[in-house]
């Protein structure tokens, strides 16, 4: 009984950003082994099942954050259906570079683009709520909008989401629907971020060794 309930307790301290943290250090191993000269690709199965894990935090921040949940959550499902075809997320750049069609609305290699934002804008929120226990999450979001998306958003996309900011939960109200406190989501969130940016740089650098410039 004893073992038993020490097992319900361990399953129990898995809060979404464990989850998420875990999933992208086991990335960031495949990327490193990459940039050494290894020949290991970035299965995309496992990259979507990493990816999942972030679409919790987008439900957590509400009204603000919809567009970029509604978006993230579709690109992700699509990717996740085309990895029962293609291996690697460097197998669907070669097939859309091959066709010509990276920046075709609806193409993989296109929804894997708004993915890696979707994961470089958690990484900006992260360490904008990080910066200062003053910051509140309006500040944080804020900001980390206007660091990720705002550039690629039209006038009409960055008005609704300024307007949508002032429906965003309360710092306090954040880490109680993760189920965290400050210390420990403080632990959490900077181990995503130290994950994920050189997973985030690894997708990037797919990209530029294929001379298709990040302006989009």
């Amino acid at each position: 009984m004893d073992t038993y309930r020490q097992g319900n307790n361990a399953c129990s301290m898995r809060t979404p950003l464990s989850a998420m943290a875990e999933a992208f250090e086991e990335l960031l191993e495949i990327s490193k082994a990459n940039q050494k000269g290894s020949e290991e690709e970035m299965r995309l199965d496992t990259f979507c099942d990493a990816c999942s894990f972030v679409s919790v935090l987008f439900g957590c921040l509400g009204l603000a954050f919809k567009f970029a949940e509604l978006e993230y959550v579709s690109k992700v499902r699509d990717l996740k259906e085309a990895s029962r075809t293609y291996d690697t997320i460097e197998d669907i750049l070669e097939l859309d570079v091959a066709n010509d069609t990276v920046k075709t609305p609806g193409s993989l290699s296109r929804n894997l683009r708004r993915v890696r934002q979707g994961l470089d804008l958690i990484r900006a929120l992260f360490e904008q709520f990080l910066s200062t226990e003053e910051y509140s999450l309006k500040e944080a979001a804020s900001t980390a909008y206007a660091q990720v998306c705002a550039p690629y958003h039209s006038w009409t996309i960055r008005t609704a989401v300024a307007a949508g900011m002032y429906a965003l939960p309360t710092r306090d109200q954040l880490l109680l629907r993760l189920n965290e406190t400050d210390q420990s989501a403080e632990k959490k969130m900077r181990r995503y971020i130290s994950a994920a940016l050189p997973v985030i740089e690894y997708i990037d650098k797919l990209y530029l060794s294929r001379n298709i410039i990040l302006d989009w």
